[in-house]
């Protein structure tokens, strides 16, 4: 299965950060149909049929990784695209 690591440096607080994907989990749920949950403070979890994977927050850098299945595979390079560019929004 292909995969997407993807890591972006930060300097907002951790509650800042925290909503900033909480902004983005809502908008993973309504374009995408995901199911997101927060397994900790720091990582969210994201999931649906064909692709999986986590957002996680540290001190300094948001870290995004997925799984993608056959369906997604095709897809890799445009999806990658768009969490840069969402990234590269919020976090610079």
């Amino acid at each position: 299965m292909p995969s997407i690591d993807i890591r972006r440096p930060h300097r907002l607080s951790s509650t800042e950060a925290h909503a900033v994907i909480d902004h983005v989990a809502a908008r993973m749920r309504e374009k995408f149909q995901v199911a997101t949950q927060w397994q900790s403070d720091s990582t969210l979890t994201f999931q649906r049929s064909g692709i999986s994977g986590k957002i996680a927050i540290a001190a300094d850098e948001v870290r995004v990784s997925a799984e993608l299945g056959m369906l997604f595979s095709p897809l890799k390079g445009m999806i990658e695209q768009e969490i840069r560019r969402k990234l590269d929004e919020h976090f610079s």
